[in-house]
């Protein structure tokens, strides 16, 4: 019987979620470059380009991918034969209490400390834990005397754009997925992988849906053999067919949506079909490994090569400068979608909370804690920053949580701009017309490289919503697209901005 030390599943956990905050699967990172290479459209090509530079950058500074450091999800196949001891006094803790007290530990690590993101009293205040606990933990009991563990960081992107349905048994579930595409918008950050789960129950399916995804990308091999069954071949179908579609990186129009398409299967009820889909995005985040009681597991070191023809910087001459500092609307109206800027000068943040308290302010005619005339404001909750950073990784969040709060942003402040993640719902996008304003689009899932632009940055308001607070960035050379210009035309896909609300 193996005995397992319960602090060595701590350790092993925290040094997990520390080492998958920075480092991308290989997989993954040689599935994107691929794509990236065989890309035709320029504005996908730049997108994956900036990914890639990110997950290079990030490796080398071990400091995370992505500002959304995600939810922590642990998947546990705990031997019967093993026996989980502890040194300390009292009782055997549980699986729970371990995943939390590793998720405390490496989210409040000083040298690397990840955003925060999860919140207690989901219909009340959502205060923030401060640490990301709870982990979502999953536990199943097998043969043999070894605990087996999956370690994902899930961000929040691609969990809110999962889908589920119950079908007929004679349904098409290829053409249910292919429905479901262009209502998810861009938000999950394409390119990525599509996770799969079909039968089972309502909750099973989710879940396969989910685990499916931490699987390595193998969908060219499976292209060279051809398949075997019906999964490989709807996997082959649906990988072809999504990206037909044309959707690509980051919503723009492109030749890759999807890197890969996984697919979990479990007996069902014969009257029912269930169907979950869950999307993967571009900040890919996990680990798996066996604790056999002879100490802490130890991650595996990728080869650097994988990252070696990889460019340390974008291209300098990418992009049209832009001084925000002196920016008005004339100038603004001068911009069509899909050109590419390069942001230098001053802007606020604001996320969900904010805007929340800035609505409520204005309703009830009070002054707002900063002036927005003729200023920008970045969708962006950051990682705390450690010695030589401005600011940690700070990549867009998903703009249309704020559509709902930008016409009277709009239209009572003299906001200019906006910067965020993916498309603009209708709503928004008429807003921006009228106001003769602009969207701007930062890649998201390149947080870390969006950071070196930041000079400096100082929270100005709120500062009790922790990463939520208003901040004042000052930054110079800042990708972006324009996403909406002031004519109201959409540099992406016109069927996910239809479809966006």
């Amino acid at each position: 019987m193996a005995r397992i030390d319960a602090e060595d599943i701590v350790c092993s956990i925290a040094d997990a979620l520390q080492y998958v905050s920075y480092t991308h699967p290989p997989d993954f990172v040689q599935a994107l470059a691929r794509a990236h290479e065989r890309e035709s459209r320029p504005a996908a090509r730049d997108a994956m380009l900036q990914l890639l530079v990110n997950s290079k950058l990030s490796r080398a500074a071990r400091r995370p991918v992505c500002q959304d450091t995600g939810v922590v999800h642990v998947y546990f196949s705990l031997g019967m034969e093993a026996r989980i001891c502890t040194t300390a006094a009292g009782p055997t803790p549980s699986l729970q209490s371990l995943a939390n007290a590793a998720v405390a530990r490496a989210y409040r690590c000083a040298t690397n400390p990840l955003r925060a993101s999860m919140v207690r009293d989901p219909l009340g205040l959502r205060t923030n834990t401060r640490d990301n606990t709870p982990a979502i933990v999953h536990v199943e009991t097998v043969e043999g005397d070894t605990l087996d563990i999956i370690v994902a960081a899930k961000g929040g992107g691609g969990d809110v754009k999962a889908r589920y349905a119950m079908l007929e048994p004679s349904d098409s579930v290829a053409e249910w997925v292919l429905a479901q595409l262009p209502g998810m918008g861009a938000g999950w950050c394409p390119p990525g992988v599509l996770g799969l789960g079909v039968g089972g129950s309502p909750e099973q399916a989710m879940h396969l849906a989910k685990r499916a995804l931490f699987a390595p990308i193998d969908i060219e091999a499976l292209q060279a053999r051809g398949a075997s069954d019906a999964v490989e071949a709807l996997r082959l179908d649906l990988y072809a067919r999504v990206n037909a579609l044309g959707i690509g990186a980051q919503g723009l129009g492109g030749d890759t949506t999807v890197l890969d398409v996984k697919i979990a299967t479990a007996p069902s009820h014969a009257a029912l079909l269930p169907v979950a889909l869950v999307p993967n995005c571009a900040a890919t985040r996990y680990t798996r490994f066996t604790l056999t009681g002879d100490g802490p597991a130890r991650m595996t070191e990728p080869d650097p090569a994988i990252w070696a023809a990889i460019p340390d910087s974008l291209p300098r001459e990418g992009g049209t400068p832009v001084n925000l500092d002196t920016l008005d609307r004339a100038g603004v109206a001068r911009w069509r979608a899909g050109d590419r800027l390069r942001l230098s000068g001053t802007f606020y943040t604001g996320r969900d909370a904010a805007h929340k308290r800035m609505a409520d302010m204005l309703a009830r005619g009070e002054p707002l804690p900063v002036d927005l005339r003729n200023r920008a404001i970045y969708y962006v909750g950051p990682v705390d920053p450690v010695a030589g950073e401005a600011v940690g990784p700070a990549g867009p969040t998903t703009s249309t949580r704020m559509d709902r709060f930008l016409p009277q942003l709009l239209e009572e402040t003299g906001l200019l701009l906006t910067i965020g993640k993916a498309e603009r719902g209708p709503e928004a996008v008429a807003a921006i017309k009228r106001a003769r304003s602009a969207y701007l689009m930062a890649v998201g899932g390149a947080a870390y490289l969006v950071s070196k632009a930041v000079r400096t940055a100082r929270v100005v308001a709120f500062e009790d919503l922790g990463m939520e607070a208003i901040y004042e960035f000052e930054v110079r050379d800042m990708p972006v697209t324009v996403a909406v210009d002031a004519l109201g035309r959409c540099a992406h896909d016109l069927r996910i901005v239809e479809a966006a609300r």
